[in-house]
């Protein structure tokens, strides 16, 4: 067979070589066929959505943050901002048609009417597919607040209730208690009327012209205190035709909390509040204490030199509050499109994309995961008690869902600006039972106006006379 040498060695390892580098190629090229190469997506074949927002200019550009992270790891979807100065403006341009956003934020008074509408898309089954925990991980009021007819309407995002926010320079505790006033607990997790009245009229100073609360003159600026106090704004829970404010749950408990917000000595004038309104004397240290969201927490760090914190709303008798609530809807579209925005929520909802708004400190998380976090909380800065916004979210009242809110609100706001602004009112009861019947106008689909006339002598001092009671005292 003759010597195998060094040569031939040489030419068997060259000739495999050479054959294993052309089934290589082989392999490769018939791989290329069978599986074309798949271009990278282009702006043409990018699918483009628009969010609608509407806030403050730091959480406009916190959205814009967040939507630019998204975009920036989306291989297929390209997603922009829209934005409105509030939720009026914006729900009013989608509604006539100047805006046609895919996704977009909603508060829950008008959750009703978006959904008869239908422009919203039900998530649970796009929630569900994209495994988003809906359960333990939000809060179970806001998941209740956006769920209609058995299915998650919108996803909850923001969840802040009413609070007392009070300067700590003009309400001293520790000065109140040592003159035998009544205090709240020091933990600051409830107290009493009688703690809040005490509070108002300590902070009431008129040789330093301060006044010691106000509270906003509006049917929802009333509500905790009706609550609290054992009534109901509202006939029925599901199906309203009429307001209850004449009942007599809720006539006592407005009874008692007039005594005290129209208080010339105690509260802001009518003069003084067409001068500035009520944020802007509590910012000066002129006003002691103001109901208010989270919203209002950036507003008031921003100046220098006040001290505030915040305490629930005061119980009458059991702790209860209302909620700002605002959720994520999709708006119906093809089921690609759909399916591109449903993917964009969940990017939204996750604690990533939630804390980053919640670091501006304007709003307060419906996800517990990050209410809880220290992006909320923000140790370190006012207020001191800021966890009182998690612990308040269990006293929570929802309000009917309807789909006539905001014109509810524009036809008894104004009656009950007169009962907090006139100083004696011969009948509140029968006042209350003015504006209810006046609000099933509205709510009341078989409601026959009365035909009777007033009697002749009647008292014209009531919701919608004419009056200017309030103190010319200026702080």
């Amino acid at each position: 067979m003759g010597r195998f040498t060094w040569r031939t060695g040489a030419v068997v390892v060259g000739v495999a070589v050479a054959v294993l580098v052309g089934m290589i190629a082989l392999a490769s090229g018939t791989e290329q066929k069978e599986r074309p190469h798949q271009p990278r997506p282009t702006a043409a074949t990018m699918t483009e959505l628009q969010l609608a927002v509407w806030g403050t200019a730091p959480e406009i550009a916190a959205y814009q943050t967040v939507v630019d992270a998204y975009n920036a790891s989306s291989k297929d979807t390209n997603v922009s901002v829209v934005s409105w100065p509030d939720a009026d403006a914006m729900l009013d341009a989608i509604r006539n048609g100047s805006a046609k956003p895919d996704l977009y934020l909603l508060p829950r008074a008008d959750l009703a009417r978006t959904v008869a509408e239908k422009r919203n898309l039900p998530l649970l089954d796009l929630v569900n597919e994209r495994e988003i925990p809906i359960g333990d991980d939000w809060a179970r009021d806001a998941v209740s607040a956006f769920s209609v007819d058995d299915d998650l309407q919108c996803m909850p995002y923001a969840a802040s209730p009413m609070v007392i926010y009070y300067n700590t320079d003009l309400v001293d505790f520790a000065a109140m208690e040592a003159e035998g006033l009544p205090v709240p607990r020091e933990d600051h997790t409830s107290w009493n009327f009688a703690e809040f009245r005490a509070a108002a009229e300590f902070a009431s100073r008129p040789r330093r012209n301060t006044r010691g609360i106000y509270i906003a003159p509006t049917l929802r600026g009333l509500a905790p205190f009706v609550y609290s106090g054992g009534g109901q704004l509202f006939d029925d829970d599901n199906e309203p035709t009429s307001l209850a404010l004449g009942d007599d749950g809720s006539t006592d408990a407005l009874r008692r909390t007039l005594e005290l917000l129209r208080d010339p000595r105690l509260t802001l004038s009518t003069k003084q509040l067409a001068r500035r309104p009520a944020e802007e004397w509590f910012k000066r240290g002129k006003l002691a204490m103001i109901a208010g969201f989270r919203g209002l927490t950036p507003e008031l760090r921003g100046v220098e030199g006040l001290n505030f914190d915040v305490l629930p709303m005061p119980s009458l008798g059991s702790a209860k509050t209302v909620a700002d609530l605002n959720g994520i809807c999709l708006t119906p579209a093809r089921p690609a499109r759909n399916e591109a925005a449903a993917n964009v929520l969940s990017y939204l909802v996750s604690d990533e994309a939630m804390a980053r708004v919640a670091q501006t400190g304007y709003i307060q998380p419906a996800k517990l995961t990050v209410a809880f976090s220290d992006d909320f909380l923000q140790p370190g800065q006012a207020p001191e008690h800021a966890a009182l916004f998690n612990s308040v979210m269990r006293t929570i009242v929802l309000p009917p869902l309807m789909s006539q809110g905001r014109e509810l609100r524009e036809l008894v706001d104004p009656d009950i600006e007169t009962l907090l602004t006139t100083p004696d009112i011969a009948d509140l009861q029968e006042a209350l039972k003015a504006i209810d019947e006046k609000s099933r106008s509205l709510l009341d689909p078989d409601y026959v106006a009365p035909s009777e006339t007033p009697s002749e002598g009647a008292s014209d001092t009531g919701p919608g006379s004419p009056s200017d009671a309030g103190s010319s005292a200026t702080p």
